[in-house]
């Protein structure tokens, strides 16, 4: 069997990356690496979800589901490295101002691997709106327009 090599892309993020740009940690940080991005315009993330998630032990016992709520933070949070990856928003926030057209089309259960996408629409001034998508194995299982503010 042939060895699979596996490359990133040149502005993929580790989890420690992403924690310096970011102010989430556990158990509410949501993305374990940043695939690729553009800064100001668009981020891949990717979010392994396991059976350990604190959230399954209550939603819901026998049958694990992950909240629909926590994938669309999860997508936020891919949207807001993008957001804050410039350098004139380092150090800053990124706050939901709102949620639109959020359609969740499966479940997504322990064991799926999250492929998060988010790409800014429009922005002006400190507000804007992303598109933003999760897939598992290439599916669509959430979309949702995302409003958010740089605070």
């Amino acid at each position: 069997m042939e060895k699979l090599e596996i490359r990133e892309a040149k502005n993929s993020l580790t989890a420690e990356e992403i924690a310096q740009i970011l102010p989430h940690r556990y158990p509410f940080a949501l993305v374990d690496r940043i695939i690729d991005h553009e800064p100001g315009v668009w981020a891949i993330g990717r979010k392994c979800v396991s059976m350990d998630e604190p959230f399954f032990q209550g939603h819901f016992p026998g049958k694990p589901i992950m909240p629909g709520v926590l994938i669309i933070e999860a997508l936020a949070q891919t949207g807001a490295v993008a957001a804050l990856a410039l350098p004139e928003n380092r150090g800053k926030l990124a706050l939901f101002g709102g949620i639109k057209n959020a359609r969740f089309k499966r479940p997504v259960t322990p064991g799926d691997v999250l492929e998060l996408r988010c790409e800014m629409v429009r922005c002006k001034g400190p507000v804007g709106v992303a598109e933003a998508e999760a897939l598992v194995d290439g599916v669509t299982v959430t979309k949702a327009e995302i409003t958010f503010s740089i605070v």
